[in-house]
């Protein structure tokens, strides 16, 4: 998983993702209605790595952006690298590939970067999807170390995951999980890296603000920096793919900033001090719908 000039990690299967992704989850109409403008904005301002899913039903305004940026010149489509994900209704084996086709009829695609599946058992039609050219990576999200050892260990692997989509930020910092992708070349992405979704029914809305936090807030002085920049460039420093979502174009602008500065180690591992071991109220969730704060 060797770093890139041009900002990318070579995965497992020697295709390359972008470390830096914009996030295209919307929470409601309103919010779904800016997507499509919002995305424009991201490629316009040096973004190449687009985050979408199935459920996230913006597929097809993510496409109409993407298409647009292509026809005025801006970019290729190769190089866009587009992450699309299996919805929890297609984990049967017949349907992972009318999941796969039917987000491609959306966004006008002939094939998706990365496909990423939330359940262990989908993974050899996955697989198919890869031999039949419909995904170049294929990769996994919200496993733990062991549910990747379950797919690692399974006989008959034709491609492992390339990469492990989770939530990663500060105060849950995924260390003992970064080091496992690591040490079996496989990439951790991390979403939700300005902290966790504020959701009563999965955190306890106790919990401090991670952007709030006075060491984080500190460091960022020290820089000039935002809070949410310094979270961003920890973990792009710890070798983790990271994305980040907003709408507003001002933020998204200071977010593509991430490569202007380095925090230093000593404070690499002040940040690392300020892990929490538990924040969410019923410990690992296997699935999530890649909820990234908004700005």
């Amino acid at each position: 998983m060797a770093l890139s000039k041009d900002r990318g990690i070579t995965m497992n299967d020697g295709n390359k993702i972008p470390i830096l992704g914009f996030g295209t989850y919307s929470p409601d109409a309103v919010q779904k209605s800016k997507c499509e403008e919002a995305t424009k904005i991201a490629i316009e301002v040096g973004f190449r790595h687009i985050d979408g899913a199935y459920v996230y039903e913006t597929e097809e305004q993510v496409g109409r952006a993407i298409r647009a940026k292509i026809s005025d010149g801006t970019v290729k489509r190769e190089d866009i690298f587009y992450t699309g994900k299996l919805w929890s209704t297609f984990h049967r084996p017949e349907l992972v590939r009318k999941c796969l086709e039917e987000s491609l009829k959306k966004l006008q695609f002939d094939y998706m970067d990365l496909f990423i599946i939330h359940n262990p058992y989908s993974m050899k039609a996955m697989e198919a999807c890869k031999d039949a050219g419909l995904v170049r990576s294929i990769g996994v999200s919200n496993f733990t170390r062991k549910q990747l050892e379950m797919i690692l260990n399974k006989p008959g692997l034709k491609y492992k995951p390339a990469i492990n989509q989770v939530e990663c930020h500060p105060y849950r910092n995924q260390s003992k999980l970064l080091a496992f992708c690591k040490s079996n070349n496989i990439v951790l992405e991390g979403y939700s890296v300005l902290g966790s979704q504020r959701d009563p029914r999965w955190i306890d809305t106790n919990t401090p603000v991670l952007l709030e936090d006075p060491l984080l807030v500190a460091i960022a002085k020290k820089y000039n920096k935002s809070p949410a920049l310094v979270a961003i460039r920890y973990q792009l420093q710890r070798g983790l793919v990271v994305l980040v979502k907003t709408y507003t174009r001002k933020r998204i602008e200071e977010n593509a900033q991430a490569f202007t500065f380095q925090l230093s180690e000593e404070d690499m591992k002040s940040i690392d001090g300020l892990h929490k071991h538990e924040l969410h109220k019923s410990g690992n969730i296997f699935w999530s719908p890649t909820v990234l704060p908004t700005r």
